[in-house]
């Protein structure tokens, strides 16, 4: 129903019973296919090949000292993706600080939900406490500001993050300058704010998700606020290896699949569509509710014969976005889609949502998705992408092959509309259009590319912080 929400803790630990199950039942079939292979009682690995894992991209970063400072720990994709480079660089023994300048002096239940991700990984939490060798300080102490001058390098993660260089390091910022790269995710206007990226030129990179976002910064920063940009690099993201682990494992694809269609109340046979981002105004769930209602009109005035057809949106949270959010809800009522119309709260584990729906929407407005991390995800899971022709999107999903684009805005309702009768009415194209996603992702979307792709990167700023004294 409308008002549904999935539980977020249960579905997780259930995802977890389903791969422990699924390794056991592994586990115990290859020790069934090696025992008739030897005498009883001996074992040998002679004439096995091994393979030796290849190096890392960033295995220069051992020893390093890294500071990264995040404007907040959220939900959203800024953050989460500076996690992600923690623990890269961690694995290659990189010595990693971590500061969140914005951190509330309570504890909700986001924060919560992300320190008690990091705890299942060997984190412990205390007010200034180790990640897996991840040291996480408070934002504005003198240990901070000791850190900050000491560090190789030094990623500040938003554009936000750049508030922090004022407010803390005061007559240190000129000294810490050269050895920060910037990364910003942001394509909207209101960011176009001096005392946000005042300091921008003068840092040693600037690193963005997408070349659009890359442009957008380079116009934005020479016609609105007459600073040059620093050299700037695109990095496009990739995969982790758990998500494609999970991805390509048919039996726990199968498992997730059964689970989050039983408790949405949809049966196997039906057409689920998604979008699967937090819940706002700029990411377009308005207009795909609207598209999805029209696409069930189209199919009743054409006489279409195709399975019930079903929308969840994934990414609910009634005390972000509360106005909005009624507003969602009340079309759904007004317009009698209730039994069609699933709406579930924000969550970290987007797998089991993957497994379970045939196709994604990605329909981002503005200036469209900076990058659109859930597009790769999505096509991992071979599910093909119906998407706004803006922004990151754009150079991820290549129209008619990988996915379907369509306009933003209001001029972006009806052909959303028939795209998704398109994909509903057509199970060949659906597979074939995911099936080549997949290939995609294989071919540029993984860690190691994502990890190849920033080695680029920090290599050259470390290069540009060479020139500087030590202090």
């Amino acid at each position: 129903m409308a008002g549904h929400s999935a539980p977020r803790f249960s579905l997780f630990k259930q995802f977890l019973f389903a791969i422990v199950a699924i390794f056991f039942i592994s586990t115990v079939a290859l020790l069934i296919k090696r025992v008739p292979s030897t005498p009883c009682g001996h074992y040998s690995d002679a004439g096995v090949k091994r393979f030796e894992p290849s190096p890392s991209p960033l295995a220069f970063m051992k020893s390093k000292r890294v500071l990264l400072v995040s404007h907040d720990l959220s939900l959203s994709g800024g953050p989460l993706l500076l996690m992600e480079l923690a623990f890269l660089l961690r694995s290659v023994g990189a010595e990693v600080c971590w500061i969140t300048n914005q951190k509330p002096s309570e504890t909700n239940e986001v924060i919560y939900s992300l320190e008690n991700r990091m705890l299942h990984r060997g984190v412990q939490i205390a007010d200034t406490f180790i990640l897996l060798g991840i040291m996480v300080l408070s934002a504005k102490g003198q240990e901070a500001i000791s850190r900050a001058l000491k560090a190789d390098l030094l990623v500040l993660n938003t554009v936000m993050a750049g508030e922090w260089l004022d407010d803390v390091l005061k007559e240190n910022v000129p000294h810490v300058l050269p050895k920060v790269l910037w990364w910003i995710h942001e394509m909207q206007g209101h960011y176009f704010r001096l005392e946000y990226v005042k300091h921008l030129p003068l840092v040693a990179a600037a690193m963005t998700d997408s070349h659009a976002t890359a442009d957008y910064w380079k116009t934005g920063t020479r016609d609105y606020l007459r600073i040059k940009m620093p050299d700037t690099y695109v990095v496009h993201l990739g995969n982790s290896k758990d998500l494609m682990e999970i991805a390509e494992d048919n039996v726990a694809k199968r498992v997730l699949h059964e689970h989050v269609r039983e408790s949405l109340g949809i049966r196997d046979e039906d057409i689920l569509f998604a979008m699967i981002n937090s819940v706002s105004h700029g990411k377009g769930q308005d207009l795909f509710l609207q598209s999805f209602c029209e696409s069930l009109q189209l199919i009743v005035q054409k006489k279409l014969r195709v399975p019930s057809m079903h929308a969840v949106i994934v990414g609910s949270d009634m005390t972000a976005q509360p106005k909005f959010e009624s507003q969602l809800r009340d079309f759904v009522r007004l317009n009698k889609i209730q039994d069609r119309v699933h709406f579930v709260n924000k969550t970290l584990t987007v797998a089991p949502y993957l497994a379970a729906i045939d196709v994604l929407v990605q329909n981002s407005q503005a200036q469209g998705e900076c990058f659109g991390r859930i597009t790769i995800e999505a096509m991992a899971f071979q599910l093909p992408v119906l998407g706004t022709a803006a922004g990151g999107t754009t150079e991820i999903v290549a129209n008619g092959l990988t996915g379907l684009l369509h306009p933003m805005g209001k001029e972006g309702v009806t052909p959303l509309a028939k795209n998704m009768v398109t994909l509903a009415t057509n199970v060949h194209r659906r597979l074939t259009l995911g099936k080549r996603g997949y290939g995609k992702v294989k071919e540029m979307f993984l860690e190691r590319h994502m990890a190849h792709r920033i080695a680029k990167v920090l290599k050259e700023v470390l290069q540009k912080a060479k020139s500087r004294p030590k202090l």
